[in-house]
């Protein structure tokens, strides 16, 4: 009787501890589309940053960024060097993949742009030894709002 239970808790752990490993990884499975310079390393640094962390992404390398992120309706004081989509919500500069599967977990429908307005350091792609500048998630909404999302103090 004793091994039953035992063994029957033993799975029952295993199992959740198997549903939620997969229900936090999930949403990493998106593909997501990103935009950038061809010759920008801290951009290519934050796409192995995505596909570490599960993405399949897309690249599409352009001169004009300016016109993606006007396309994409990026306000300017959100922008840095690379724009991404992944469903209906535009990724804006070195955004963490946790804060991009939170957004896609949560799922807001008012919700544009997720941003990590400028090129913070310490960044996922703007990787510089042991400097890290603390630095704010934003997002964007369709009544034209600024909200923190997430706070990065390392």
């Amino acid at each position: 009787m004793y091994i039953i239970n035992k063994l029957h808790i033993i799975l029952t752990a295993s199992f959740f501890s198997t549903a939620l490993t997969f229900s936090s990884t999930v949403y990493s499975g998106e593909t997501i589309e990103v935009w950038k310079s061809p010759t920008c390393g801290c951009c290519e640094k934050w796409v192995s940053h995505l596909k570490e962390n599960g993405f399949s992404v897309v690249t599409h390398n352009t001169q004009n960024m300016q016109s993606i992120k006007d396309d994409f309706g990026v306000p300017k004081k959100l922008r840095s060097c690379h724009t991404a989509k992944i469903g209906k919500y535009v990724i804006e500069g070195h955004v963490p993949a946790t804060d991009i599967n939170e957004l896609l977990k949560m799922n807001p429908t008012d919700v544009k742009v997720l941003s990590a307005p400028g090129m913070p350091a310490g960044s996922p792609g703007m990787e510089m030894g042991n400097r890290f500048d603390p630095y704010p998630t934003v997002t964007y909404n369709t009544n034209k709002e600024f909200n923190l999302f997430n706070y990065h103090s390392k």
